[in-house]
C-alpha cells in the first residue's frame, strides 16, 4: 500500500493574519515525553514574545490614529464649512487665523464665493490643492478608513491579549505537568530502593 499524504491543517487566523496560540487542554497529549518540556516551554516563550511584539506595533499604530482622527476630522469640518458658505450667495468674508507654526498665527479675510480650492497636508512636508467637493469626498474617505483601521487595531490588541493569556496558560500547565511528573519519577526511584 501506498503512504497518504497528509496535508497539515491550515494554522487558524484572526482577519488580519495574526495566528491563534495552540490552547493546551491535556497536557499529556501535547507533551508525551518529558525530554518534550523545554523545547515546548522555549516554543511557547518565543511565541509570547512574537505576541507581544505585535501588541507594541499595533499598539503604537493605534495611538498614532487616534492622534490624527480628530486632526482630520477638524480639517473636514472646516472644508464642509468652506463648502456650505461657497453655495450661500448672502455669506459674508470670514476672518480667520491661519496657524503658521505652534505658536505662530496670521490673520487673513475668507471670501467663501470666490474659494475654488483648499490647500491640504499630505504629510512629508507636502501640500497639495484640491478642489472643495473634492477635498470633501477626499477627506470623507480618510476619515472613513482611519476609523476603520482604527477599529482594527483595537479588535487585534484584545485578540493578541486573549493569545497571550492563552500561551502563558499554556506555559504554567505544561511547567506544572513537568514537575507532577518529576515527583512521579522521584517517588518511583525511591519504591525501587
Amino acid at each position: 500500500m501506498a503512504d497518504k499524504k497528509t496535508t497539515p491543517a491550515p494554522t487558524q487566523t484572526n482577519p488580519r493574519g495574526i495566528p491563534v496560540a495552540p490552547f493546551v487542554d491535556n497536557v499529556s497529549d501535547y507533551v508525551t515525553t518529558r525530554a518534550d518540556v523545554e523545547p515546548t516551554l522555549r516554543s511557547f516563550q518565543e511565541m509570547i514574545s512574537k505576541y507581544q511584539f505585535m501588541e507594541v506595533n499595533t499598539s503604537r499604530r493605534a495611538t498614532g490614529l487616534r492622534e490624527k482622527i480628530p486632526d482630520i476630522k477638524k480639517t473636514l469640518e472646516m472644508v464642509t464649512f468652506l463648502h456650505s458658505q461657497k453655495e450661500n450667495p448672502d455669506a459674508k468674508a470670514l476672518e480667520t487665523n491661519f496657524e503658521l507654526n505652534d505658536t505662530l498665527y496670521a490673520r487673513a479675510t475668507v471670501d467663501p464665493t470666490d474659494t475654488e480650492e483648499v490647500y491640504l497636508w499630505l504629510g512629508a512636508n507636502v501640500m497639495l490643492a484640491y478642489p472643495i467637493g473634492e477635498a470633501v469626498g477626499m477627506l470623507s474617505e480618510k476619515l472613513s478608513a482611519a476609523q476603520e483601521s482604527l477599529a482594527n487595531c483595537d479588535e487585534d490588541l484584545e485578540f493578541l491579549r486573549e493569545q497571550i493569556t492563552t500561551l502563558e496558560v499554556a506555559t504554567a500547565r505544561v511547567y506544572n505537568w513537568d514537575v507532577v511528573q518529576r515527583r512521579k519519577e522521584k517517588g518511583d526511584a525511591e519504591e525501587k530502593k
